[in-house]
């Protein structure tokens, strides 16, 4: 169970909890599992929730602070516009009262290394802030968004004093009036900082760096900053943090990197957009006629391109340090000393979900307070009604849609970044929410999450068994053995990062195998998770493997990208293999390979929903939410 879970909370406010939730969440399961003993099921949460409210009561009172998650849903929250608010108003504004106002541009010097090349050794990093009119002496912490993007007309993205419509103008008008400064920031070689491009390389890390020891040096400064964003702007919270900054003490990555080849190859399979990442999609950043574009002959710059064809070609890192350099999370949870709150959608194929699982625990396990909130959405902000719809198709997260839309967010950030950065309020409940496929949202301590079963199930048994398609795998992407359970007796929940241990011959030293996991209603089916491997690295991670083909058998090692399952009784698991699939490329060493079933096994592992903290989310009233709910 979860520690600290309805945080003192009285026993009769257990029994009206129980009352006004445990029903609602029985009638949503009664849909999925059908023929529930009532009596029973409400017994079990109440006694779970009087233990965990006596927990909570011992640890200390509440009363009085804001509403803890799992009461959000009793709260009057804006819901039908097309993102989030905070609860209240602050009183603080800009310049002649106004709300939301133009930034004051800044430039941050540092000593870039010579070895660097564009413009070392003179660093320079173009920011801008936003400082709210308070009373003389109050000084107040920055939240900082980091990224390419600002200042660029190639993508159509405002100047870096304007407020971006994606995240900034809703800190500035929201929480910027509690008594925050904000500031955006261009990293090297966009917008009007100098140098190249690096890509989340050395050059962007330290001027990462330098802007944070900025932003927590001014005079109107607490010493505190906090860094936020999403895709690009969330890899830039992992960079700040590895330097062990003292002025960094929070940060929101959402569906950001730990790493840059981690992004664009998993077990030595490709992206079709690896081998061009640096030049072909960020090359022209910075690139805006003046005598400053001399500065783009940096190094990796220009090794960039080479390095990820060579990657695609050998699967990993052919010479040089450009990928290690380029790795953040090691440094992270060596150096760090602040606090991650990690946003990640389960249905990112941008940014698969692996960078944030098992992230979340790795950092618990290095004494890193942090929380996880992992909905069944896109490459998506948590709050977003309208564009949350748009890219959820079947299987895609439209199962999910709109218990994911998170109304409750700006909320939850303002919270987040009152503990973190002014020492105020209580203490953020510091664990993963997770929200299932089917769109039910529970608390865990740690994702992947303990107290579970393993479940194992062998390839062409009678528990998985072989259901068509021959048993090779050509290189194309369309042919290869398919497997499939018996009609669920009763429903099913697993989640976290499901196991397929495939013993296989090949042709030649080569091939690729991808599995799809599918949830199937007779002949419909839906999408719930994939993993893939290039053969070459059969026994998991970066290192290179050698067999004699065809001669002798090896055994894949995959593991599937992070996901969270409910598949309703009646239903079946599907299980299918192919040379390659959606997003990657084929093998650079394609060959035939054989599939044995004798010993291969999928593995997942399986809860009981019972001994699980679920909760509602605040229902969103969008316009868009109420049609399709």
């Amino acid at each position: 169970m979860v520690d600290e879970v309805l945080d003192a909370v009285i026993i009769s406010d257990a029994v009206e909890f129980v009352a006004r939730r445990g029903w609602a969440r029985l009638g949503r399961r009664r849909l999925i599992m059908g023929g529930l003993v009532a009596v029973a099921i409400v017994g079990l949460l109440l006694s779970q929730i009087f233990v965990s409210s006596l927990q909570s009561h011992i640890a200390g009172d509440r009363s009085g602070d804001y509403p803890p998650i799992w009461e959000r849903h009793l709260v009057d929250f804006v819901t039908d516009d097309t993102h989030s608010y905070v609860l209240e108003n602050g009183s603080f504004t800009g310049p002649n009262g106004e709300s939301l106002w133009s930034g004051t541009h800044h430039f941050v010097e540092f000593d870039l290394p010579i070895e660097e090349g564009g413009a070392a050794p003179n660093g320079k990093v173009s920011l801008a802030v936003w400082i709210p009119m308070v009373p003389n002496g109050t000084t107040v912490p920055v939240i900082a968004e980091f990224g390419p993007y600002f200042d660029e007309s190639s993508v159509s993205t405002p100047g870096i004093e304007e407020p971006g419509t994606w995240l900034g103008q809703m800190i500035i008008e929201q929480i910027v009036p509690h008594g925050f400064a904000f500031a955006q920031v261009s990293v090297m070689g966009t917008g009007r900082s100098n140098h190249c491009m690096d890509l989340m390389g050395n050059a962007e890390q330290l001027g990462v760096d330098a802007a944070v020891t900025w932003l927590g040096s001014q005079e109107w400064s607490n010493g505190k900053v906090g860094m936020i964003g999403k895709s690009y702007d969330g890899s830039t919270p992992w960079q700040g943090a590895m330097f062990g900054n003292e002025h960094l003490a929070t940060i929101v990555p959402i569906s950001g990197l730990i790493g840059v080849m981690e992004l664009m190859w998993r077990n030595g399979s490709s992206e079709a957009r690896a081998p061009i990442m640096h030049n072909g999609v960020y090359g022209s950043y910075g690139l805006d006629g003046d005598s400053e574009d001399l500065q783009n002959a940096c190094p990796d710059y220009i090794i960039g391109p080479g390095t990820g064809v060579a990657a695609y070609m050998w699967g990993g890192e052919a010479a040089g340090s450009y990928w290690a350099e380029r790795y953040f999370l090691d440094r992270v949870l060596d150096n760090y000393n602040g606090s991650v709150y990690l946003i990640q959608g389960m249905h990112d194929w941008n940014v698969d979900p692996h960078m944030a699982v098992p992230t979340i625990n790795l950092l618990y396990d290095h004494g890193i307070e942090a929380k996880g909130l992992f909905g069944q959405w896109d490459h998506d902000y948590p709050d977003r009604p309208d564009i949350m719809f748009d890219r959820s198709g079947v299987g895609r997260g439209i199962e999910a849609y709109p218990e994911m839309v998170r109304m409750d967010w700006m909320q939850d950030l303002f919270e987040w970044f009152t503990y973190y950065l002014k020492d105020e309020g209580p203490k953020p409940w510091l664990g993963v929410e997770i929200q299932s496929n089917r769109g039910e949202w529970r608390l865990e301590e740690r994702y992947p999450m303990t107290e579970t079963t393993e479940i194992l199930w062998e390839l062409g048994s009678a528990e998985l068994a072989a259901a068509g398609g021959p048993n090779t795998i050509p290189p194309d992407a369309n042919t290869g053995p398919v497997y499939e359970t018996p009609p669920l007796e009763e429903a099913l929940y697993f989640g976290g990062l499901p196991r397929l241990h495939v013993n296989v011959n090949t042709m030649t030293v080569g091939g690729q195998i991808y599995a799809i996991l599918e949830d199937c209603d007779g002949a419909s089916c839906i999408h719930i998770g994939h993993a893939i491997m290039d053969l070459r690295y059969h026994a998991g991670g970066t290192d290179e493997q050698t067999w004699a083909a065809p001669f002798e058998e090896i055994t894949a090692l995959m593991e599937f990208f992070p996901m969270d399952v409910e598949v309703p009784a009646g239903h079946t698991i599907r299980l299918s293999l192919m040379s390659t699939g959606e997003d990657y490329l084929p093998s650079s060493a394609s060959t035939i390979v054989t599939v044995n079933n004798a010993g291969s096994t999928l593995q997942i592992d399986v809860f009981d929903p019972d001994t699980r903290q679920y909760y509602e989310v605040p229902e969103c009233t969008h316009p868009v939410c109420l049609e399709n709910a």
